[in-house]
């Protein structure tokens, strides 16, 4: 469950950036009213820990989710 909110969290960080170079558009600071503003501090927090958490899944060993019933 960490991994899918990371992975969200590392998505809309993406987007942000993709708006910022494509647009010089902060999406985070115009919903939050500012680079400064407490909640987009927070929000990029958030991304930035997201993303030194996601380092992990480069060194983890695949795992295999089967589903349905055991046979």
């Amino acid at each position: 469950m960490l991994d899918r909110i990371a992975l969200v969290l590392l998505i809309i960080g993406g987007l942000n950036w993709g708006s910022i170079g494509l647009f010089q558009f902060d999406i985070v600071s115009w919903i939050f009213n500012g680079q400064d503003a407490i909640l987009s501090r927070i929000v990029y927090t958030l991304v930035a820990l997201s993303a030194v958490w996601c380092i992990s899944l480069l060194f983890r060993e695949n795992e295999v989710i089967e589903s349905g019933t055991n046979e």
